[in-house]
């Protein structure tokens, strides 16, 4: 997720980890299958910001980083 664009959209493929973490990034509906888009990025890209599930939600790089995403082709709708 942290190499993504802002526009881009994707897909969660997996997320690494686990413990604490994992578990908070799942509890926050990162699960494999859902779609994102990168809405924006701080100054200096930390933190990302992203909609996901009909909500905005913000992410550290340190958070980002463990999560695995399969970018949609250009052209598609976002989330």
């Amino acid at each position: 997720m942290r190499r993504m664009s802002v526009g881009q959209t994707g897909a969660i493929a997996r997320v690494k980890g686990g413990g604490a973490i994992g578990a908070r990034i799942r509890e926050m509906g990162l699960v494999p299958g859902a779609e994102i888009l990168i809405v924006g990025r701080a100054p200096l890209n930390d933190p990302v910001h992203i909609k996901l599930h009909g909500y905005d939600l913000t992410l550290r790089n340190n958070e980002a980083d463990h999560i695995l995403v399969t970018v949609a082709e250009t052209g598609e709708d976002g989330p």
